[in-house]
């Protein structure tokens, strides 16, 4: 009798616990949008119209925009010292009856406007005039964080993408356009690794005399001086670093089985102590 009732005990207790696991799951809150979801929404809808008024975009957001043909549209991003940046753009043309061929083109610009090559890509492709969309893309060099003064080196700070129509009838001019933007950075590595640094990235006010000054933000402009996520690197720091260390290692061991090598074992056994 005593067993039957410490069994039930037992039984009964575990359901209570059961009960409250399952009070608490179901008190528990619903798992929220993913956080991709989340970057999706908040991604821009709309672009800017000049290098000023430049729609801020990070790396791995998708940014679209409603257009006109025929106008400019511009956004920018934060690109560190060893990265290497890959924009692909895709514009959905009108539906309606166009004149002929248009032409688009994909323009890059870095922090002193100077534009950028593209290492490979599409940055100029032109679309029938019965084609639904037209894809561009551009990926840039690696990013050094220093160069000289003389070169087009790109360099750590601000990115410009720039999309427009570049050749098109001009009775098509002011037709509706969708516009996507997709921007993705990778780290090259050591290998890409300069001596040297940047006082400052090449970001809108970076020159400003007074900090107050380049904090501030007129009101209407986007606040396009985004920088990536971490912050911007020091440009000191690479695996280079990894494996110098590494090489002096191996050339420490190396230096001291040279020499066990060459001692041999000591003095030979018909050399007599004295001598």
């Amino acid at each position: 009798m005593r067993t039957l009732r410490t069994l039930m005990t037992v039984v009964l207790a575990g359901a209570g616990l059961f009960g409250m696991a399952g009070a608490a799951v179901a008190d528990s809150p619903s798992p929220g949008p993913s956080s991709s979801a989340d970057a999706e929404s908040a991604a821009p809808t709309e672009a800017g119209t000049s290098f000023r008024t430049a729609t801020a975009i990070k790396p791995d957001q998708r940014a679209t925009a409603d257009a006109s043909t025929g106008d400019y549209l511009y956004w920018v991003l934060p690109v560190d010292a060893g990265q290497r940046a890959t924009i692909k753009a895709k514009v959905k043309l009108p539906q309606s009856a166009r004149h002929g061929a248009a032409t688009w083109q994909l323009d890059v610009y870095d922090g002193l406007r100077r534009h950028q090559a593209c290492m490979y890509g599409a940055r100029t492709r032109a679309a029938a005039q019965d084609a639904g969309s037209v894809e561009l893309s551009c990926t840039l060099r690696t990013v050094r964080a220093w160069a000289e003064p003389w070169s087009n080196d790109p360099l750590p700070g601000s990115y410009y993408v720039r999309l427009t129509v570049v050749d098109l009838p001009k009775e098509d001019l002011g037709l509706p356009v969708h516009a996507e933007v997709d921007a993705t950075t990778a780290d090259t590595g050591g290998a890409h690794a300069v001596d040297g640094t940047l006082a400052a990235p090449l970001v809108p006010g970076a020159s400003t005399a007074t900090p107050q000054a380049q904090e501030s933000t007129a009101p209407g402009e986007p606040a396009a001086l985004g920088e990536p996520d971490g912050g911007w690197s020091s440009g000191g720091w690479s695996d280079r670093w990894l494996w110098t260390a590494a090489g002096g290692l191996l050339a420490a061991l190396a230096g001291l089985a040279g020499y066990r090598f060459t001692r041999g074992s000591g003095r030979p056994s018909h050399v007599p102590p004295g001598a």
